[in-house]
């Protein structure tokens, strides 16, 4: 690992508590950025109609990555599942930021490539509390 994801580790383990005060409901308004590409759909119950050039992101919390059901993930996405990525706040939070730089770190692979493009997005720790209480109603 190298020391820029080690420090963002770092950084992540010591502001636990900061990821313990999640807006659920403002992670749902901050959805609507990803839905251009991504849906949130279990079976045939649409929990929220989107793009489909995303994975579905129903069950994404503690979800290896690139292992989905229906979609064709990039290979460097499935070799980090394949290493172990699983995906819970932190990872989330760092894929999303810059998807090609995490990948090329995790991987330890400077042509590791992904398909989703960087995201501005203020919390995303707000996005996957959102997604994880959709699961869980």
């Amino acid at each position: 690992m190298s020391f820029k994801y080690a420090a963002l580790l770092a950084a992540t383990v010591f502001a636990a508590p900061a990821f313990a005060e999640v807006d659920i409901e403002a992670g749902e308004k901050a959805f609507k950025k990803c839905k251009s590409c991504h849906m949130i759909k279990n079976g045939d119950d649409v929990i929220y109609k989107g793009g489909k050039t995303g994975p579905n992101l129903y069950g994404l919390p503690g979800r290896v990555a690139g292992a989905g059901e229906d979609f064709k993930y990039g290979q460097s996405i499935v070799e980090a599942g394949e290493k172990g990525l699983t995906w819970d706040a932190e990872t989330f939070s760092a894929y999303i930021a810059d998807p090609k730089g995490f990948l090329v770190e995790y991987l330890d692979d400077s042509k590791a490539k992904a398909k989703m493009a960087k995201q501005r997005v203020k919390n995303p720790e707000d996005i996957f509390a959102y997604l994880e209480s959709v699961v869980a109603e």
